[in-house]
């Protein structure tokens, strides 16, 4: 039997911004509005080799007495973004990357606002 679709993660209507760079703006199926900055995305890309990248990221994060000035890397743009069926959109940064499939599930759950990492990535009781 197919799991159930959680109405919460359903996109009602998607707007792209890829030639002012605002980001992705999306209203859902319960109403709530989401925006993410494209850099935000680039972030959370999830991949497999930015998955793993998180991962090195996490286990081999060590405190530092002396933290090193940061490299400035410009901030990653989307050059374009396609649909991927009726689930997911596909986004092309300027940095070359473009392996991340955005289901708007994981973008659901990746939504920036307080509620959602409260109802989406807090651990079940």
């Amino acid at each position: 039997m197919p799991i159930p679709l959680d109405i919460r993660k359903k996109p009602a209507d998607v707007k792209i911004h890829v030639s002012s760079g605002a980001g992705v703006d999306i209203t859902w199926a319960d109403a709530h509005s989401s925006h993410f900055d494209f850099a935000y995305l680039r972030d959370e890309c999830p991949c497999a080799a930015c998955n793993d990248e998180r991962q090195k990221k996490i286990a081999f994060a060590a405190p530092s007495s002396s933290p090193l000035l940061p490299i400035f890397k410009p901030k990653p743009r989307a050059t374009s973004v396609v649909p991927v069926g009726n689930y997911a959109i596909q986004i092309f940064f300027s940095d070359g990357h473009s392996s991340g499939i955005f289901s708007y599930d994981h973008l659901r759950t990746i939504c920036p606002c307080p509620d959602c990492a409260r109802s989406f990535r807090s651990p079940a009781p």
